[in-house]
């Protein structure tokens, strides 16, 4: 059976101060919000209901913010625990230590996703100071637990030259998994965003190092959907290698198998598409709200304007939150796509 997965905030308290942060937008005066524990359970209760609907199996990504200063963050991990819901945390390196890493195997984490945007100065410059050598030292710990170490990179003008040697950085350090995805830009920094051009160069690079070390410690997550673009046009991925129907059969995960939910309950299609809001998991059925006409807002592939005209449409469609961001429609052309469509 397959996994469906839940993407869930339960606090917006964090001790970063990240350049590119949805909430630190909002201004440093903002009220942080954080889920009750009673409202945890009636969540947890939920997408369990869903899954049972749909035939999946729950996999949780709890986030924040930074979930472990969620002051029920323990207890919610041994609910976890007990009712055999298997969960990632995506989150800061400043609370973990060598304790603190096997209470969360013991709990049944299976993946801690940390950030790494750039090399050390770039790195610090965008979250805090000292912040890069922090989740340096974390690692080794996550790793004797028994925990996969995922490192995710948000790529934008700031940092995208830098990529080739924070892959030799994180193969160094036995990294298990390495991703990258894009900075999601609003109508006023658009300059943040790569080129086409910018973009595909640098994806070149990553693939030389991936190439590099594809018999190291370190899997390669290739996260961004123009990595299909990128193989079709090696020769690398062939849609026709796929029946001539009309499957959805990869692509972002936006309306397909992923939902998010926020600290006050509220489900976004993605969270990273602002007002993709169609619910609250405290007050809807999520399996009512995934198969209804809120959600299939997020699934009329026929609209989108330049990827409908592509032969890559059921595999790919790149960013449609980055296309949102930048154009102010999830159905806009993707800004880094460098595809020529007639």
């Amino acid at each position: 059976m397959e996994y469906f997965a839940f993407q869930w905030h339960i606090t917006e308290a964090c001790d970063q101060r990240c350049k590119h942060c949805y909430i630190y937008a909002l201004g440093s005066h903002a009220k942080f919000k954080e889920m009750a524990l009673e409202d945890m359970i009636t969540v947890i209760e939920n997408c369990q209901e869903f899954c049972r609907k749909a035939e999946r199996l729950p996999y949780l990504y709890i986030t924040g913010g930074d979930p472990i200063m969620h002051p029920q963050f323990w207890t919610l991990a041994r609910l976890l625990k007990i009712a055999g819901i298997p969960f990632a945390i995506m989150g800061n390196p400043f609370h973990l230590n060598e304790e603190v890493c096997q209470k969360l195997a013991d709990c049944g984490c299976r993946k801690y996703q940390l950030s790494l945007d750039g090399l050390r100065e770039t790195h610090d410059r965008i979250r805090r100071p000292g912040s890069f050598d922090e989740t340096l030292e974390v690692i080794p710990y996550l790793k004797k637990a028994g925990i996969d170490v995922a490192v995710m990179c948000t790529i934008s003008r700031w940092n995208y030259k830098e990529l080739p040697e924070l892959i030799d950085v994180v193969v160094e350090n036995k990294v298990d998994i390495f991703a990258f995805a894009r900075y999601c830009p609003s109508a006023e920094d658009k300059e943040t965003c790569c080129s086409p051009e910018e973009y595909h160069w640098m994806m070149e690079q990553a693939w030389q190092k991936f190439e590099q070390y594809k018999d190291s410690e370190t899997t390669f997550n290739l996260k961004d959907h123009l990595w299909t673009l990128f193989k079709y046009e090696k020769g690398l991925f062939d849609p026709k290698d796929y029946p001539d129907d009309e499957y959805v059969y990869d692509g972002c995960n936006c309306g397909n198998c992923h939902f998010t939910i926020l600290s006050d309950g509220d489900v976004y299609a993605c969270r990273r598409i602002v007002n993709s809001k169609v619910g609250n998991a405290l007050t809807d059925d999520l399996y009512d709200l995934f198969t209804g006409p809120e959600m299939d807002a997020y699934r009329e592939y026929e609209k989108f304007e330049k990827c409908s005209r592509c032969e890559l449409l059921r595999f790919c469609r790149g960013c449609p939150a980055v296309a949102a961001g930048y154009h102010g429609n999830m159905y806009a052309p993707d800004p880094q796509c460098w595809k020529e469509v007639v």
